[in-house]
């Protein structure tokens, strides 16, 4: 297989990231090519890859996959035994609501507290929108942890938590405060090695912002 995933500034794609470590922990062997965004020429080497403009985007041969559930969908096809769906059926089916959930909600905390690895920016973001967001992630993660003992939302890591990672990181740079739970959640999935490969790719980028 010749698998490529094109992805936006590590630094920044919160929606790249999330199929990246669904890929990476599957063990599928793929390349990353990183479109920066904001230049000149962004639109066009992003619609060269996908006639939908958007990243990421997966390219299998002549087969393109985008949006970032779906990609993490064909990872956990092409890789069964890696696991990236929880083995029981009420499990799979509980890990692929709060996935979604994720995937079409939590606009408020998205807008207010982008994602911004590597930096600090306490204090900022909190409206009465964003914590509302945040009390909603806070009940889905002690809700889960609390039935699968963790360390990740169904025990072992999944598309559930691939989905969720770039709001650990935002809740890093904006210092929320969180019940330990939950902090030790943020923790685990910082310590996942697709997650700090990926980290350490950001810190070496230029700052756009």
């Amino acid at each position: 297989m010749a698998l490529t995933l094109y992805v936006g500034n590590k630094r920044y794609s919160s929606w790249s990231l999330r199929p990246y470590l669904a890929l990476a922990h599957a063990g599928v062997d793929f390349t990353t090519e990183t479109i920066q965004l904001d230049q000149s020429d962004t639109k066009a080497r992003i619609t060269a890859v996908n006639p939908a403009g958007k990243l990421p985007v997966l390219h299998d041969g002549a087969l393109v996959i985008a949006e970032s559930l779906a990609i993490c969908e064909y990872a956990a096809e092409i890789c069964p035994a890696a696991g990236l769906w929880p083995d029981g059926r009420a499990d799979r089916a509980r890990a692929r609501s709060i996935a979604t959930e994720m995937h079409a909600g939590f606009a408020a905390l998205r807008r207010e507290m982008p994602m911004d690895l590597g930096v600090k920016k306490p204090d900022l973001g909190r409206t009465q929108e964003s914590l509302a967001d945040i009390a909603r992630v806070v009940e889905i993660w002690r809700t889960q942890l609390a039935a699968s003992g963790g360390p990740f939302l169904f025990g072992t890591f999944t598309i559930a938590d691939a989905m969720f990672a770039p709001v650990t990181t935002r809740f890093v740079t904006y210092e929320v405060e969180l019940e330990e739970v939950c902090s030790a959640y943020v923790r685990a999935i910082g310590a996942v090695p697709a997650m700090r490969a990926w980290a350490a790719d950001a810190a070496l980028e230029t700052a756009m912002r």
